[in-house]
């Protein structure tokens, strides 16, 4: 007859040995965990490294999971709380599994986004890549989540049984969750065609219901818009792909400046010119790539002109036009023959009942 030690005996081995695979455990990510550390101290000053610290505590605990569930079976716990142990033990590595990987997700999304190349302010290449890490970082998240949930909850034998049961009505069931999740799953197919296709991105310059704006987050379900006076206009992802907008950045943030000018017949366009390129020269908005003056209009009051230029960005652009039309309006105003636009008024003669008329400067004259 085979000895079987003490239920006593049992317990105290299963709790050390417990105890062991924790500290083993904690052990093993302590070790590994600081050759990682050392590893990135040792790469080259140009690539900044992404922080572990979004991934230390939930594979720490991992470590002390996996260990424990290698070696637990060899001493288990005696009667009903073996049952019991072994349930919550599973329960908490698919959620810790869940944990470390979100905490990957985003580990992996923060390492591509800290290889921004050296060059310009405003470098579409890099947008692109924020945006789609991004989106698929919160798209895997979400999904992440979804599965975790569903697994955790499957390992309920009541919650189990429960769902078995309920699967013979899913049909009608499913058709109303359908439609009600309707506008959140047609929000996240946008966001797997904006990942994708890209009409907009992460600080692009828009223009969404007449408001002028970038592009400030991307969601799951919506963007945000910051609008020039900082208010945010909130849409859904799905208004991007079926409704029309502007996007200023869409191949590259520079853009093309504009002011009209009014001015008299009398005034000198070729002069004008000239103080518009002095004007550009004398200020770092102007991007030096394009300038203009041309008439582009002659009514019967003013002389209407479009001064162009160019800019490296959008802020660029708009104080460039404030600082175009202040000069324009100074050299106008300032000149001795003054280009500034005149009214001019003809008084006629008009004769008077007596057969004299009376002329503008109130001299009388024979009619």
């Amino acid at each position: 007859m085979p000895f079987s030690p003490p239920p006593e005996q049992t317990w105290t081995h299963s709790l050390v040995l417990l105890v062991l695979s924790l500290l083993a455990g904690a052990v093993l990510h302590t070790i590994v965990f600081a050759v990682l550390r050392s590893r990135m101290k040792k790469s080259p000053p140009s690539v900044s490294p992404p922080p572990l610290e979004t991934v230390r505590w939930p594979s720490f605990f991992l470590s002390m999971e996996i260990v424990l569930l290698i070696l637990h079976p060899a001493t288990p716990f005696p009667g009903v709380f073996e049952d019991l142990l072994s349930r919550v033990m599973v329960l908490l590595t698919i959620l810790t599994v869940a944990w470390t990987l979100i905490a990957l997700t985003r580990f992996l999304g923060n390492q591509l986004l800290s290889r921004r190349p050296s060059g310009p302010e405003d470098d579409l290449a890099f947008r692109k890549v924020r945006t789609r890490v991004l989106l698929i970082e919160r798209l895997l998240t979400v999904l992440i989540i979804l599965i975790s949930t569903a697994t955790a909850l499957m390992t309920v034998p009541r919650i189990r049984t429960l769902g078995e049961s309920l699967l013979a009505s899913a049909g009608l069931a499913g058709i109303v969750i359908g439609l009600a999740a309707r506008p959140l799953l047609t929000n996240v197919i946008a966001g797997i065609q904006i990942a994708l296709t890209q009409p907009i991105r992460i600080d692009d310059v828009v223009i969404v219901n007449n408001e002028w704006g970038w592009i400030e987050e991307i969601g799951i379900a919506y963007v945000i818009v910051r609008i020039w006076d900082l208010r945010r206009l909130v849409l859904p992802l799905s208004y991007f792909i079926e409704q029309p907008f502007e996007n200023w950045t869409y191949k590259s943030s520079q853009l093309l400046g504009y002011v009209h000018i009014y001015a008299d017949y009398s005034v000198d366009v070729r002069d004008l010119r000239e103080h518009l390129k002095t004007l550009l020269e004398s200020t770092p908005l102007w991007d030096r790539m394009a300038w203009n003056l041309q008439v582009t209009q002659l009514d019967e009051k003013a002389v209407q002109m479009r001064a162009l230029f160019s800019a490296r960005d959008s802020g660029s652009r708009w104080d460039l036009s404030v600082y175009v039309r202040e000069g324009m309006l100074a050299y106008l105003r300032d000149r001795e023959d003054s280009g500034l636009p005149r009214v001019r008024v003809e008084i006629a003669p008009q004769p008077s009942r007596s057969g004299f008329a009376t002329t503008g400067e109130g001299q009388v004259s024979p009619g």
